[in-house]
């Protein structure tokens, strides 16, 4: 995902977020904010209670609202209702949640980095690795996840100055990278795993992450090489490119007699590792 596109952590719930370059300002999705600060399973039906009621009171905030393409949790990008900070603010005063002051001081804190980040875009690494470390990830998982980031972004760059579109094209093109290394589509992928928001990257494994990064870098590297001009032809590519991943994963489960593609996701995974790290301790004290 790129840093105009990103989801953002607050209290390990996941808010998606993009970045106005023009405007120099952070846009969130107004549903995420609304079902971190409340925990309720009904977001929409929450916020859509909320605008009735600001319109109600006579407020015009709700009515000052915007909307953006935002990814959603089939990949694909929808309309969602998002407000900047300076809305956000006004409208979590209408929201009674404990939440409410961490919320505005993480707020502060999201718009105050990407502002950092523009002077040193060292940091975004920095501050992924740090996020990363803090949900208990290994260092080793977390310098192929920074890779792989590095990778998908040098792929959509390419598709760029191709002419494609972000949204429905970048989604379509990287389901067919998927279905041809993984043998399943991204939405297939992530019901295996049992993911629904959680980002499909992020409940790789080692080996999964770097299939991923081949089928991806080899798609960028024909294209390079190719120069498709219509969107079949990048198409094409991307067939091409995931099935080079996709062979090589073939020729692995040959020779281990294992799956490449599992169950597994980072909550499974992280949850084995904290019993593992439990185990050796007692072990060593005895």
């Amino acid at each position: 995902m790129n840093k105009e596109n990103a989801i953002q952590l607050f209290e390990q719930k996941q808010v998606r977020t993009h970045w106005d370059e023009e405007q120099e300002k952070w846009y969130f999705s107004l549903i995420d904010v609304i079902e971190a600060l409340t925990d309720t399973d009904r977001p929409r039906k929450y916020w859509s209670d909320l605008k009735a009621k600001l319109k109600k009171e006579g407020s015009q905030l709700s009515e000052k609202i915007g909307q953006l393409k935002l990814q959603s949790a089939d990949g694909k990008f929808y309309k969602t209702d998002v407000a900047d900070t300076e809305q956000l603010f006004r409208l979590i005063q209408s929201i009674p949640s404990p939440k409410a002051e961490p919320f505005k001081i993480w707020l502060a804190q999201v718009a105050t980095e990407r502002l950092d980040e523009m002077q040193d875009p060292e940091l975004t690494i920095d501050r992924a690795l740090e996020q990363y470390l803090s949900l208990g990830y290994s260092e080793n998982w977390i310098n192929q996840r920074l890779k792989s980031i590095e990778i998908r972004k040098e792929l959509t760059d390419e598709w760029k100055k191709r002419g494609l579109k972000e949204g429905v094209q970048f989604a379509t093109l990287t389901d067919i990278i998927t279905k041809a290394w993984a043998g399943k589509t991204t939405k297939e992928y992530k019901i295996l795993k049992g993911l629904k928001k959680e980002n499909l990257r992020d409940n790789m494994t080692n080996t999964e992450l770097i299939l991923n990064m081949l089928a991806e870098a080899s798609s960028k590297d024909i294209s390079q090489a190719t120069n498709p001009e219509t969107f079949e032809e990048n198409a094409k590519v991307a067939q091409q490119g995931g099935t080079i991943a996709g062979d090589a994963r073939k020729a692995l489960e040959q020779k281990t007699g294992k799956k490449v593609i599992t169950p597994l996701n980072a909550k499974t995974f992280l949850q084995a590792s904290e019993k593992e790290n439990k185990i050796a301790k007692t072990t060593n004290k005895k």
